[in-house]
């Protein structure tokens, strides 16, 4: 997995690039707790993502609890196999997805 950070003022984003699963995520999350403090807003592109498993969603979880309190999370350019994931997971209802 690469993560490709952008930081423009209060508004973070993170790009995925690989599969976010139980090996990968330790590394997302250990980004998103060092970043998300300075962070008022946080736009995740999964353009790259190929493949979320559970951990993934995890750490996707805690990262909206934290940032629902500020700006808000929103993620951009899900490919149709993520987008199926979040809908069975009934992320869909939780995470700002566009």
């Amino acid at each position: 997995m690469t993560i490709n950070k952008t930081q423009s003022g209060n508004a973070l984003t993170i790009a995925i690039e690989g599969r976010l699963d139980t090996t990968t995520s330790p590394e997302l999350e250990a980004v998103l707790k060092n970043d998300l403090a300075a962070a008022e807003s946080l736009t995740l592109d999964f353009s790259k993502l190929e493949y979320i498993s559970s951990a993934g969603l995890r750490v996707l979880l805690s990262a909206h609890k934290v940032m629902s309190k500020k700006g808000g999370m929103t993620i951009r350019n899900a490919n149709e196999i993520v987008k199926e994931v979040f809908e069975v997971t009934g992320f869909t209802d939780i995470l700002t997805i566009e």
